[in-house]
């Protein structure tokens, strides 16, 4: 087996940032580890924040960036009992200890040992990556390997989001914002599989035929920031019967508050999923208080919930939405496209291509 390998580095973050292509070594497997081969890596709006400069809390020196991988078992360390050479493999977000009281709760995403993928430690922008066991999920017989990529995030992190935090039921009606991006357009189909009314939120009006495919009952337009043209929540009330929605799952953030507020029926629940811009917004309590609303906030996704959405793959109920694919030499378009919305879903980077 060769030594070394490829990896993407950030030379100098910006907008564009300079990126390179280094070959270093294939990192060792540890104690309860398995190596992977990588075979895609969704390029999520994180690693666009990284790499801009605009996220840097926590993100550790010459990271290796990239948390959605989907990749082969090709060695395993010491202690492993859960895999095997060969086996096919998506990573959830978190690097996990696997022995922590959360990790025993089913809450490996929150780990207290652990470290973001991509973030803390390093990522699948590489040909190889290693990481814990806990932190893997098989992945099922019948799923595209690239497609599998997107089981963790944007599927099972917008499915939890849906199901647990949200606790969308039956009959509901559900505003999903930015909902032709990655974590949108999963949000979309995990509401509509619940049985819900989709309105769907987007600016990017060639998205509205995909949306409405996928499970969106309306399809509204919006602009980012929310205070140039329309304000969509006004049709929402209008569609609703002035009641309004009994969830927003929200993937854009502060460019559209306090829209997403104005949105809400009366015990209605703002779920707050993504940050696009990363600016701060200014909240009268007493829109909470009179509309008996809870704003949440979620991120991550355990291990039981990406086995669950690799099961609504098979099912039919959910898809993968794989807009390009690129070399991981063509990082810095994948940059490019996410920073101007362009794809409908995610793109994905192939190291091994």
């Amino acid at each position: 087996m060769k030594t070394g390998m490829k990896a993407l580095f950030i030379k100098q973050p910006g907008n564009p940032p300079e990126l390179e292509i280094r070959d270093v070594p294939i990192p060792k497997t540890s104690y309860r580890q398995a190596l992977i081969q990588v075979t895609s890596c969704g390029f999520c709006h994180h690693d666009r924040s990284v790499m801009a400069g605009v996220l840097r809390r926590g993100v550790a020196a010459d990271i290796i960036l990239g948390h959605e991988i989907s990749g082969v078992v090709t060695e395993i360390g010491g202690g492993v009992t859960s895999l095997k050479p060969g086996d096919r493999v998506v990573s959830i977000l978190t690097e996990a200890c696997g022995e922590c009281d959360r990790c025993a709760d089913g809450r490996e995403h929150r780990c207290r040992q652990g470290q973001g993928i991509g973030h803390g430690r390093n990522g699948g922008f590489a040909e190889f990556v290693a990481l814990s066991e806990h932190s893997l999920v098989k992945v099922p017989v019948g799923i595209d390997p690239v497609g599998a990529a997107l089981l963790a995030c944007p599927m099972g992190v917008a499915l939890q989001a849906v199901r647990e935090t949200a606790q969308v039921s039956p009959g509901q009606s559900v505003v999903v914002t930015g909902a032709g991006g990655g974590l949108g357009i999963h949000a979309v189909q995990a509401v509509a599989a619940l049985g819900a009314t989709v309105l769907a939120v987007s600016s990017s009006p060639d998205k509205i035929d995909l949306l409405r495919e996928l499970g969106a009952s309306e399809v509204l337009a919006a602009e980012v920031p929310a205070d140039e043209g329309f304000d969509y929540s006004e049709l929402v009330m209008a569609i609703t019967g002035d009641e309004g929605a009994n969830s927003v799952i929200d993937t854009v953030g502060s460019a559209l508050f306090p829209s997403t507020l104005r949105c809400l029926a009366q015990y209605g629940r703002l779920v707050l999923l993504g940050e696009i811009q990363g600016r701060s917004v200014t909240l009268n309590p007493a829109e909470i208080i009179f509309r008996d609303a809870q704003v949440l906030g979620t991120s991550g996704v355990s291990r039981a919930t990406v086995e669950q959405a690799g099961q609504m793959v098979l099912e039919g109920k959910m898809r993968p939405v794989v807009d390009i694919k690129l070399p991981l030499e063509e990082a810095r378009e994948a940059f490019r496209l996410v920073s101007e919305r362009i794809p409908i879903g995610r793109v994905v980077l192939l190291p091994n291509r």
